[in-house]
């Protein structure tokens, strides 16, 4: 959701203000349930300023989905397209998933309760976004099926428990408390590997593959926070 032509960075930071503090009140009571007025309170604007600031309310929903979604689905392709094993790069993408459901626990919320009340096209693009991030899934799993690392599943299947298995994160993790998303992602990968292996004897160990690469290759940022800045700056 560009803002408006000619306003500088005054401007930016404001909108950006408004719109964390809309996915706090949606995350909270809902969208359908949060008015207009709720939102101007919050932020201290009257009706007529906060929509020189964000347009429409569905504006707003629009910009907290793409929040989640465009950075993730960015992180997703370039942690796939990776030239290494497929049991690395879904360690990897599990654990960009999990940073940012830790780092916006309010746009997760929002996103995940309210993305229906997106209308027509806005809802076409996330559900194609959502159906695209699956599938980059559905590609490491078959790669490492291929492979012979992995038993031969039902690929949608393998891909809904890689799904739901990090996805309900956000309904119950505290961003200070003890489990961090590398934690997080560690233990998942763990317990989804060893359903699928074909041998648990013979899984590589994923963990020691990981910081390696995460010690080799800091240049590659894996952290969806990066794609997001990437993201609004081509915008």
């Amino acid at each position: 959701m560009p803002g408006p032509p000619g306003h500088g960075p005054g401007f930016e930071v404001r909108r950006e203000k408004i719109i964390d503090t809309a996915a706090a009140l949606f995350a909270r009571q809902g969208y359908a349930a949060t008015s207009i007025n709720d939102l101007g309170r919050a932020v201290g604007l009257a009706k007529g300023a906060l929509y020189y600031y964000i347009g429409s309310k569905e504006n707003l929903l629009i910009e907290i989905q793409s929040r989640v979604l465009d950075p993730l689905l960015a992180r997703a392709q370039q942690i796939a397209d990776l030239d290494e094993p497929p049991l690395l790069r879904l360690r990897l993408l599990s654990e960009s998933l999990l940073t940012i459901i830790f780092r916006r626990l309010d746009h997760i919320w929002v996103y995940e309760h309210d993305y229906r009340s997106l209308r027509d096209r806005e809802l076409e693009r996330v559900l194609r976004q959502r159906a695209d991030f699956e599938r980059l899934i559905t590609g490491l799993l078959a790669e490492a099926v291929e492979e012979g690392t992995f038993r031969v599943v039902e690929l949608d299947l393998a891909t809904l428990q890689f799904v739901n298995l990090h996805h309900p994160t956000y309904q119950w993790v505290w961003p200070e408390g003890r489990w961090d998303a590398t934690l997080l992602s560690a233990e998942y990968c763990a317990t989804l590997f060893r359903g699928f292996a074909v041998s648990v004897d013979g899984l590589p160990d994923v963990e020691a593959l990981a910081a390696e690469f995460k010690r080799t290759r800091p240049a590659l940022r894996l952290d969806p926070e990066a794609a997001w800045e990437a993201v609004s700056a081509a915008s």
